[in-house]
């Protein structure tokens, strides 16, 4: 009677775990987490982790790099632009308070869209400006924004590039959240950077606050 109750509760065991792991990826798929991603690179990702985060919906923001080959690179080794890849920002957000339409149009109030070698001080193509697609949805989104732009002829050029996600690497402890840790240095660098000044210039209004 115990052997058989024991296979029993065994049979029950794998019958609780498939189902629970098909539950989750069913729920995956057909998008009812209640959280998405969406990923941009627009400079020193210093700020941007400090742009994003002020905007109702964003749950969470983590800086690091994407677009390269190199595993686990390093801050050292991504700022010599070596790596291939971008400093950038990883945002979680709840779209029910935020859609990615809204991040998309803050994204490019808070970008110099017409500089692919860089961003404002910060030269290099570790720093150019990306919109990192996570899917086909992202993707149509990015690329309708970026057209109208382009066929609006106010800001020229649109160098904006459009790419699909790749392996996030979070960056070191120290880069997280810098803005909160440093708050006198990281307004220090904003400043003399000229960031807000350049995109006063561009868009004659910006969506952000004095971080």
């Amino acid at each position: 009677m115990t052997k058989k109750f024991n296979v029993f509760l065994y049979i029950l065991t794998c019958f609780l775990i498939l189902f629970t792991t098909t539950t989750s990826a069913e729920e995956k798929l057909s998008g009812t987490n209640k959280h998405e991603y969406a990923t941009f690179a627009s400079g020193c990702f210093w700020c941007t982790q400090a742009d994003f985060d002020q905007i109702k919906g964003v749950t969470s923001t983590v800086v690091g790099y994407i677009g390269g080959e190199k595993v686990n690179p390093t801050y050292e080794e991504v700022s010599a632009g070596g790596t291939g890849h971008v400093e950038s920002l990883q945002v979680k957000y709840d779209p029910s308070e935020v859609s990615y339409h809204d991040l998309l149009d803050f994204y490019w109030h808070t970008v110099d869209p017409t500089r692919n070698d860089g961003q404002f001080c910060d030269k290099g193509n570790q720093y150019r400006p990306v919109i990192f697609y996570h899917n086909g949805n992202q993707k149509e989104l990015a690329e309708k924004d970026k057209n109208e732009l382009i066929s609006a002829k106010k800001i020229h050029p649109i160098l904006v590039e459009i790419l699909p996600a790749k392996i996030f690497y979070p960056a070191e402890e120290y880069h997280q959240n810098y803005y909160k840790k440093n708050p006198l240095r990281y307004k220090f660098y904003r400043y003399n950077c000229g960031r807000d000044k350049r995109l006063n210039e561009i868009w004659g209004t910006t969506k952000y606050s004095d971080n």
